[in-house]
């Protein structure tokens, strides 16, 4: 089968490799679509940690189940399906354990004509959605959904502000927050963006790359139940200063670093809760796939790229000319 095969540091290439087989507890899954994160990016430029090589990248895919291994039951053969790339979460709600890691790294991932996981990590397809939007959801459908109800509790008609649209953890968010009946904000470095957030339900939207771009936008439109973040640095400061008294922060990268400062007074005076999160359990994937069909929502795709030009697909995505799911089609045999 054809795989995108990283031997190196940006060394990414379309390869012939065995087709994957399935072991005790696993499934074989024959790809109809990927999809890239920014996990993946950083993996490719070698700025991630766990680093090996050769690896076949990829946390997100959608397909049909081909063969199961023992201990399977032979009723997933031929059923479409989304995998879960959260393996080994554990057996607490609260935190993953330490044996935790996502599949594309170290597990061979998703941009293959085939993938092997274990069954335990199977999702039925939701039947309202595509190819290619199925396989935008995994990851950053997770990822969002714990964030803003497992771990902030986002109830409806409360505020919500996503920092930094465009992003597709930071899209599902948005969608998320408006199927649940919140009221949701955002913040961006593009007028074009907030634009096109404000057609998916935002209500408004900033630019943070204005100087004191929060005092004004708190100053129009209030402070915040519920703020969502992936940037950390400089700008954390100002997501405090909007947070509502007895507000939540959640955030689930530090793409900016860690902030120079934490205004702590702020935080305690105001009783403001900080939430770090990272991908979601297995029950919060089921509860998110269900949602997803309940709510009728469809991913955000930005652009979908055939699997041999997946070099074209990163480069998209880190020049960051994305708005949406950067997708990956993959033909069937």
């Amino acid at each position: 089968m054809k795989a995108a095969i990283l031997t190196g540091i940006n060394e990414l290439g379309l390869n012939d490799v065995a087709n994957p087989v399935a072991g005790p507890g696993e499934v074989v899954v024959q790809l109809r679509a990927a999809a890239l994160n920014h996990r993946d990016l950083w993996i490719k430029t070698g700025q991630y940690a766990g680093l090996k090589f050769p690896i076949t990248p990829g946390s997100d895919g959608a397909g049909t189940v081909t063969e199961v291994g023992a201990g399977v039951e032979r009723s997933w053969l031929g059923r479409d399906v989304i995998i879960n790339p959260s393996l080994d979460w554990g057996h607490h709600e609260c935190a993953q354990e330490p044996r935790f890691t996502i599949l594309g790294l170290p597990k061979d991932g998703t941009l293959a004509e085939a993938v092997h996981v274990p069954a335990t990590q199977l999702c039925l397809k939701p039947g309202h959605l595509s190819w290619e939007e199925a396989a935008a959801l995994p990851l950053a459908g997770l990822t969002a959904y714990r964030a803003l109800f497992s771990r902030a509790n986002l109830q409806a008609h409360e505020k919500v502000l996503i920092n930094g649209i465009g992003a597709g953890t930071a899209l599902f968010a948005l969608q998320f927050a408006v199927a649940a009946g919140a009221v949701p904000f955002v913040t961006s470095s593009s007028p074009e963006k907030i634009q096109r957030a404000q057609q998916l339900g935002a209500k408004h939207g900033a630019l943070y790359t204005h100087g004191g771009w929060a005092k004004e936008f708190g100053g129009h439109y209030g402070q915040f139940d519920v703020i969502v973040d992936s940037a950390g640095g400089p700008g954390f400061g100002d997501l405090v200063e909007l947070a509502a008294p007895g507000g939540r922060i959640v955030f689930f990268g530090a793409t900016r670093g860690n902030p120079p400062e934490l205004p702590t007074r702020r935080i305690f005076w105001k009783q403001l809760s900080l939430l770090g999160t990272t991908m979601g359990s297995p029950a919060d994937f089921a509860a998110m796939a269900e949602f997803v069909t309940r709510k009728g929502i469809h991913p955000v795709i930005s652009e979908v790229f055939p699997l041999d030009r997946v070099n074209d697909a990163f480069e998209l995505m880190e020049r960051g000319g994305q708005f949406g799911k950067i997708v990956i089609s993959i033909s069937p045999e």
